[in-house]
């Protein structure tokens, strides 16, 4: 088997409703963009790549397509190398890597699907076949109501069945921060955990302080307190803190997050699939964490095909550490309006309760509905 083309679709969608964290609004528009890889055997495999997808779409169309054409797709391996050493000599950045994520996850839903297995299994197996999820969502929208709206919308996700959630802080008010905190936890009880993400707007001082605050309101974890090109000041916010520190987003390959995790500067490493070079490099930036029994949950925004990607992926990763009643890593479920997600597969990977199965088709598992696409492509 050969691949004989690659195709990017840019997508993109009006936002229903303006909403911001600690980095910007999102006042117009969301995108996506799908890498989709076509076989002289009539397989497709479809990948999702993580950021801006003009600039993906560019980089994968004029960079990495003419090292894909004419290879054979399981040799994902072989191709993730020379892809990575086609691009690092120009200044590796996020969203070259990125690129190659999506072309790597359209790899392996091609091989399952030859194979007739899903991804999981061909990653060493399923350790689950459902994930607990957490919502994310409590941006910032209405700041007449900044309280109330996430309180409301927090005890909607309790009554939908999540026992997990996480808001956002970052107002430029601690004190308002805290008491935003505060009045969700009253709200949704001790019982559902709850996680904090700044976007890293704090500095290392700012960090610490309000971090004892929030360890008082019983925060499962902090996530991106600083800056991720800070991580002198990661150890010294997580030496600080008794509650986990949490970030990793931002990081791409095996080689990015190895001195995350020698020097512990994180407590949960969060890379995304569709980001951090796919499912062949986040299977390696997890056997890295589990040697040093430092906690993964990946990041996960973007369609139904990088959501699927994230579940096979939740769904090989043994429990860490292993024990009488093992913690599993979580899902994120993001909660902004996404029909990429939503819609683009025939059917939806919808939580039931807060709970998430796993795909067992050949493949990433889902199918790809093309008129999704051909309503949001970006002409």
């Amino acid at each position: 088997m050969k691949i004989t083309d690659v195709v990017t679709h840019q997508l993109s969608v009006d936002v229903d409703e303006p909403f911001t964290s600690s980095r910007g609004w999102y006042y117009k528009t969301k995108g996506a963009c799908l890498v989709e890889i076509r076989t002289d055997a009539g397989i497709t495999g479809w990948g999702d790549c993580y950021g801006p997808a003009a600039v993906n779409k560019t980089i994968v169309d004029s960079l990495l397509k003419p090292s894909v054409v004419g290879r054979d797709p399981f040799d994902v391996e072989v191709i993730w190398e020379a892809l990575y050493n086609k691009v690092k000599d120009y200044g590796l950045t996020g969203m070259t890597i990125s690129a190659i994520s999506g072309v790597d996850i359209a790899l392996w839903d091609i091989i399952g699907k030859d194979c007739g297995k899903p991804v999981h299994k061909l990653l060493g197996g399923c350790f689950r076949d459902t994930v607990q999820a957490y919502a994310t969502g409590l941006y910032f929208r209405d700041f007449d109501r900044i309280v109330e709206e996430a309180v409301e919308e927090a005890q909607g996700y309790v009554a939908d069945g999540f026992g997990a959630i996480k808001m956002k802080i970052g107002l430029g008010d601690p004190r308002g921060d805290i008491a935003r905190v505060a009045a969700v936890r009253e709200a949704i009880g001790d019982d559902v955990l709850l996680m904090v993400d700044a976007n890293h707007c704090f500095t290392v001082p700012q960090a610490i302080n309000i971090g004892r605050e929030l360890e008082k309101l019983g925060v499962h974890w902090f996530e991106e307190p600083i800056s991720p090109e800070d991580i002198d000041g990661y150890v010294e916010v997580s030496r600080a803190l008794d509650m986990a520190v949490a970030g990793g987003e931002n990081e791409f390959t095996r080689y990015s997050f190895r001195h995350l995790i020698e020097r512990r500067a994180m407590d949960v490493i969060q890379p995304d699939v569709c980001a951090a070079g796919g499912l062949t490099e986040c299977k390696k930036i997890a056997a890295m964490a589990q040697a040093h029994w430092v906690e993964l949950v990946p990041h996960a925004w973007g369609t139904a095909v990088g959501m699927a990607a994230t579940l096979h992926f939740l769904a090989s990763l043994p429990d860490c550490p292993p024990c009488l009643k093992p913690i599993p890593p979580l899902l994120e479920y993001e909660q902004t309006f996404n029909p990429f997600r939503d819609a683009l597969a025939g059917a939806p990977l919808a939580h039931d309760r807060g709970v998430v199965k796993i795909p067992t088709g050949p493949g990433l598992g889902i199918e790809i509905d093309r008129s999704v696409i051909d309503r949001y492509r970006v002409a």
